[in-house]
């Protein structure tokens, strides 16, 4: 596999990564918002296509598309595809929901199709942040990559290593992973990158921000040097700069939003509320006809308002870092089919999850940042469809929640409302809760484990001590009807 390369700039970097010198002389163009300006592409882009079938992909890759009911690209597939096919790198700033993962996906598969992995030596990789987004991707692809005869792998934690260094020693044209576990079965001799060929980051300014940035740095320095890069980002900072100049080379740069990814089929709401009517309007916007996530700053907090929802007759389940994997696969599936109708969560979920037909996120708790806000936000109004934020503000709150507004370079509606309120239920579809417990059972079963006396052993069970699902044997009088871990 050639890459298509013309007018190659050469860069060096210091010991930090840095770029000492650019040709062309200068500094680079100091962008607003603490973003950098985006690089000059040295040899021009080819132009955009308007359908699927004027690119050069395998002839099973399009019958899969068609399928798929895919048919017509999304701007970034179409802008970025015609490029990435052909060899060049890739730089993308786009939302989550604008298309990306095919806009990378469908070259990697295209550019790997023929062609059969070692074991233990994947020849494409996607690198994300969060396991969610890794079983997501690889979701996503699945069905293409099978139609061109390729073996993909999702490499996380929180899941079996055994099994997936299992895959890997099988073999495995495309691995998408988060860059603590790669690394894991990196040092344990279940992998090597000496041959990835394709590799992309996705969703690159969480990864910064998570800290991921020396294992990424590092596992980027074991792929093939002359491979190609794609790097996808709903923003652009410093640490993402970084990234960037290090290791794409006459990048094509495409943009789907602008600097704050704003997106005009989302409407922003701020509503004030009093500290003593914060619990009762969450209620009762929970309560409401049809799907929401609520986003909360603790794993306490999120199941402290998942327990008094369910109390309050809402289908409610919580997702947090504290959630086994297999507990938040099942409760996100749950979710998406319905069975639970509010995920209360914290930032656990504000990236890599898509849901269809979501079109309501509340921030019961304000983010801390503007980055933090968009990536809420971004789980609504997905794929040109329309959705609203709404962020609960307390007296206390409202200076900070101004000044983050303006960082997203968002104009929300403010409105002062109280539980009952007519308008509240205008903004919002809040109603009063049924009032009747209920109790959120699993329609999926884990895989049994074997009886033992260690701690190791109850892994899977509830805060009581009892499998999930089971009804409690003791203080069932006491204890108000909560769903089993998830």
């Amino acid at each position: 596999m050639n890459r298509a390369r013309t007018a190659r700039t050469t860069r060096t970097y210091d010991r930090s990564g840095a770029p000492r010198r650019s040709r062309g002389g200068g500094r680079p163009q100091t962008a607003p918002r603490g973003e950098f300006a985006l690089p000059r592409t040295v040899t021009p882009a080819l132009p955009a296509v308007e359908s699927f079938a004027e690119l050069t992909m395998p002839a099973r890759l399009l019958a899969a598309l068609g399928r798929e009911g895919v048919t017509v690209p999304f701007p970034i597939q179409a802008a970025t595809l015609p490029n990435s096919l052909a060899g060049r790198d890739v730089l993308g700033r786009g939302r989550t929901g604008s298309g990306k993962t095919l806009a990378f996906g469908l070259a990697v598969l295209a550019r790997t199709a023929g062609r059969r992995a070692e074991p233990r030596q994947p020849l494409a990789l996607v690198l994300v942040p969060t396991r969610e987004l890794a079983q997501q991707v690889t979701d996503a692809l699945t069905p293409y990559a099978r139609s061109v005869g390729l073996r993909s792998v999702a490499v996380v934690g929180g899941m079996s290593i055994g099994r997936q260094a299992g895959a890997l020693r099988a073999g495995a044209e495309v691995v998408v992973a988060t860059p603590g576990r790669l690394k894991d079965l990196i040092d344990r001799g279940d992998c090597r990158l000496d041959d990835v060929a394709v590799t992309v980051l996705d969703e690159a300014d969480q990864m910064t921000d998570m800290g991921f940035l020396p294992q990424v740095t590092a596992l980027l320095d074991q792929v093939r040097p002359e491979g190609q890069r794609m790097l996808f980002s709903a923003t652009l900072d410093r640490n993402v700069d970084l990234l960037v100049r290090r290791y794409l080379t006459d990048p094509v740069v495409h943009s789907v939003d602008p600097p704050a990814g704003a997106v005009t089929t989302m409407e922003h709401h701020v509503l004030h509320v009093h500290d003593a009517d914060k619990h009762r309007t969450t209620t009762e916007i929970a309560a409401r006809d049809g799907r929401v996530i609520m986003f909360l700053d603790t794993k306490h907090a999120v199941d402290r308002l998942t327990r008094d929802l369910l109390h309050s007759g809402v289908r409610a389940a919580a997702l947090h870092g504290g959630k086994s994997q297999p507990q938040r696969t099942r409760t996100l599936t749950q979710f998406k089919n319905g069975h639970v109708t509010v995920l209360v969560a914290t930032n656990v979920a504000a990236r890599g999850i898509h849901v269809d037909n979501l079109d309501l996120v509340v921030n019961v708790d304000p983010p801390s940042d503007h980055k933090d806000y968009l990536h809420r936000g971004g789980r609504t109004a997905r794929a040109g469809e329309s959705g609203s934020v709404i962020t609960l503000v307390t007296p206390g709150q409202r200076r900070a929640m101004s000044r983050l507004m303006a960082s997203a370079g968002i104009t929300p509606r403010i409105t002062p409302v109280r539980s009952g309120d007519t308008e509240l239920g205008r903004i919002t579809g809040a109603q009063d809760p049924p009032g009747v417990p209920v109790v959120i059972t699993a329609p999926i079963a884990e895989r049994p484990r074997r009886a033992s006396s260690s701690p190791r052993g109850r892994r899977g069970r509830t805060g009581q001590g009892r499998p999930v699902g089971e009804a409690p044997r003791r203080r069932a009088q006491r204890q108000p009807a909560v769903a089993p871990a998830a």
